[in-house]
């Protein structure tokens, strides 16, 4: 018998005495979580919706149940490459690799900018800048972007923020998301926002780019996380437990993350 000490046995102590954090990424999905809302003449994602089945009563004495409708795009949800065109090839949510859904991730945070600019795109040079205070991008890990988007989270219109002209939400500049897609060594982006895309991406070219390089790479997306402003800005593990829905585009996520505590 090996002698070594067991890093399961410290994790778990880790989690039962307080020195590892669990940080719950999710926001809870209800009738009520916002969803992203396309031009009229597309099909829409539908809101999370409960059906009762029994609750003690005549139709199960003893028991309590639901079905539930939801998009596979609502609320905290796992983008998989075929979600778009670019990676209708590359794989559906339910045969994302198990051992990338436990991975290191860092928190590049721009909620100052974006609260004085609610159109503010993160630019290479931000990352890189990051990178020269903070270190490399994690390899095989998430980059989570924290823009203060979550306190907004409680309703619908503060949430999209549109106009006339469309979304107004932070993200990603086009030339950002193809360097993070197809230079950086990381799995996936994370955004507190409806989707991987600013608000005003319908209009970029390419339409959508953090959809269009990410997907196209084979890399994911986790959208509507919260409490990233409670994570470290490097040294956090993120839990993504997707439902694996076979041919599935994506799905409803707990998003967790644990963070050592001093």
């Amino acid at each position: 018998m090996s002698s070594r000490p067991s890093v399961l046995a410290a994790l778990t102590s880790g989690l039962r005495g307080g020195s590892i954090e669990v940080v719950d990424l999710t926001s809870p999905l209800s009738s009520t979580t916002p969803v992203i809302q396309l031009p009229p003449q597309f099909g829409q994602t539908a809101s999370f919706e409960l059906e009762e089945i029994s609750r003690y009563d005549d139709r199960g004495p003893a028991w309590y149940w639901n079905n539930f409708r939801s998009g596979e795009h609502t609320g905290t949800h796992f983008d998989a490459p075929n979600h778009w065109v670019t990676g209708k090839a590359l794989g559906d949510v339910a045969s994302v690799p198990a051992r990338q859904l436990i991975a290191p991730a860092v928190v590049l945070d721009f909620s100052a900018e974006a609260a004085a600019d609610p159109d503010f795109l993160v630019e290479i040079d931000h990352v890189k800048a990051w990178e020269d205070a903070n270190g490399p991008l994690p390899d095989g890990g998430w980059l989570l972007l924290r823009t203060g988007w979550d306190a907004r989270s409680h309703a619908q219109e503060p949430f999209v923020n549109a106009d006339e002209n469309g979304p107004h939400t932070p993200g990603l500049s086009p030339e950002c998301a193809r360097w993070v897609a197809q230079e950086t060594p990381v799995i996936g982006l994370g955004v507190e926002t409806v989707g991987t895309d600013a608000g005003a991406a319908h209009s970029f070219d390419p339409a959508f780019p953090c959809h269009s390089y990410l997907m196209g790479s084979g890399k994911y997306g986790l959208t509507q996380l919260r409490n990233l402003g409670r994570l470290p800005a490097t040294g956090a593990v993120v839990v993504a437990g997707p439902l694996p829905i076979v041919t599935g585009s994506g799905a409803p996520a707990r998003i967790l993350a644990l963070v050592e505590r001093a």
